[in-house]
């Protein structure tokens, strides 16, 4: 009985996977273990991370280029953070602290470039910023017996850049007419400086002085170009701050559109800006330097052109004498006289003119009496402190003349040929900021060194220095012919104003500018 028993109990494999089971517990145990600890490492990963993200996310959205712009981001980076590390052994808040100067140490850095290769050096060129949260770790539950007891310290890490975008303005660009002399186009150096715009007509390169148009999504075609330049809300989208696409083709044809910004209708703008032109209002003050004949809002043969004696300066320095104005048309808003002198001019700084407009010959001729001494209440700013008005001035001076005496104000008898000057709105009311109309003579162009960013008619993403507002001195039209040419049709001159300050609501009337906040990596 005993023997059957025994061969029983060896022959019996019952309980074999039972076994099996408890010689491969210890290895299960492990991996489970370190699934677990895993889990948590790469949770509180997650955490630093997010936290990391917000913190950027929040110091980029100060970086808006004005005083203050490192201090503002460094207090939204450590202020606004207040996430709790549930996963971390101490279980405390995500914290960073606040580190207000414009360089790329510490935990909150600053740079200039997306690159990270140049620090930023104060709240101008800060343009990115990069935020270290506090490293943390894990100590580990099941690792401990692999001998590790605890995670490296884990960080988070996140860069970040501020995104804006100018709307409600034309697309239109410039290349920097100083870009060799002045990359940065220092505005405040040429605030009531003219400048001499030239098409590419050559289908290349863009060169200093050369202007053009940006991609805005509104449309492909010379109509849809001629509606963003022509609109009072103009379509498509919003123009980025930071680059642009470049918009081939020439499009003379456009600037037909942007002549409705003086108050100058060619025919055949139905398709453009709609009924009766109501799309384009002229501006408040539609002076020019082109005369009208007949009733029409037209230029053409019964509508705007050169009057008979326009002003035509001997010299690009000097004013001419009474006798010489005396002969004249009424004079619209003229170039600088080292423009007007010639098609190329003889201006030292070649398509920038030095703000020397004959304001003698421009008063005399139209009866204005005497210039006003003192042009510090009209709250321009960047033109305070001149004795002399910018043109721009002069245009809000006699709007605003215009506008305290309820009337027109008186236009000059008929000159020879049954000519008139126009003064006043031509076909629709004025608007002038800050009421909600925008300014239809004020442009905010994009400046872009074009020899350095290699402009060509279809570049994509060319870095814009700065946006600057331009006053539309005259409108696009060929004057003179042969030897006597002074402009081609497809010039534009504007004079100046001044840096462009962007908005920021909806009823702002000249532009809004949108800021996103983005992470980068």
């Amino acid at each position: 009985m005993k023997a059957t028993n025994t061969k029983r109990f060896f022959g019996d494999e019952s309980g074999a996977v039972a076994a099996t089971y408890a010689l491969a517990l210890i290895p299960l145990v492990a991996f489970a273990g370190v699934a677990f600890d895993y889990a948590r490492v790469m949770g509180m990963d997650s955490e630093l991370q997010n936290g990391a993200d917000q913190a950027a996310l929040a110091a980029a959205s100060q970086l808006d280029g004005r005083a203050g712009a490192c201090a503002r981001a460094s207090q939204a980076a450590s202020g606004m953070l207040n996430n709790l590390v549930v996963l971390a052994s101490d279980s405390d808040f995500i914290t960073v602290g606040a580190e207000e100067a414009c360089d790329a140490a510490g935990q909150i850095r600053f740079y200039q470039d997306k690159a990270k290769t140049t620090a930023a050096t104060d709240d101008e060129n800060a343009n990115y910023v990069e935020v270290y949260v506090d490293a943390r770790q894990v100590n580990y539950a099941l690792l401990p017996i692999t001998g590790r007891l605890a995670s490296d310290a884990l960080e988070g890490v996140a860069f970040a850049g501020l995104g804006s975008a100018i709307c409600k303005v034309p697309p239109v660009m410039m290349c920097n007419p100083q870009e060799a002399a002045d990359p940065d186009f220092t505005t405040a150096n040429y605030a009531g400086h003219g400048v001499r715009l030239i098409a590419n007509d050559q289908g290349g390169l863009y060169g200093p002085g050369v202007f053009g148009y940006l991609e805005t999504n509104a449309g492909n075609g010379a109509i849809a170009t001629a509606r963003t330049l022509g609109r009072e809300v103009p379509p498509g989208d919003c123009i980025s701050t930071d680059g642009a696409d470049i918009k081939p083709g020439e499009q003379i044809s456009v600037l037909d559109a942007l002549n409705t910004r003086v108050g100058v209708y060619a025919n055949g703008l139905n398709n453009v800006c709609g009924t009766g032109d109501a799309l384009c209002p002229p501006p408040a003050n539609a002076r020019i330097d082109l005369l009208k004949r007949g009733g029409s809002c037209a230029i053409g043969n019964s509508g705007f052109q050169v009057g008979p004696n326009p002003y035509r300066p001997t010299s690009p320095v000097n004013d001419l004498t009474s006798t010489e104005w005396s002969a004249l048309d009424p004079m619209g808003f003229p170039r600088d006289k080292c423009h007007a002198i010639s098609q190329l001019g003889a201006c030292a700084l070649g398509t920038m003119g030095d703000g020397n407009w004959d304001r003698t010959a421009y008063y005399g001729t139209n009866g204005l009496g005497a210039m006003p001494t003192s042009w510090s209440n009209y709250g321009y700013s960047e033109l305070s402190g001149r004795s002399t008005p910018t043109r721009y001035q002069q245009y809000r001076w006699e709007y605003e003349q215009h506008a305290a005496g309820g009337g027109q104000l008186t236009n000059p008898p008929d000159v020879t040929g049954g000519y008139k000057v126009q003064r006043s709105p031509l076909c629709n009311g004025p608007g002038l900021p800050p009421a909600s109309t925008p300014d239809r003579r004020v442009l905010s162009i994009a400046i872009i060194n074009c020899t350095a960013e290699s402009v060509g008619s279809s570049t994509t993403d060319a870095r814009i220095e700065k946006f600057v507002d331009v006053f539309l001195v005259e409108p696009s039209a060929r004057r003179g012919s042969g030897s006597a040419l002074i402009t081609e049709a497809s010039d534009v001159y504007v004079e100046i104003i001044g840096e462009t300050t962007l908005g920021g609501g909806a009823n702002q009337g000249q532009e809004i500018r949108k800021d996103v906040p983005y992470l980068i990596e």
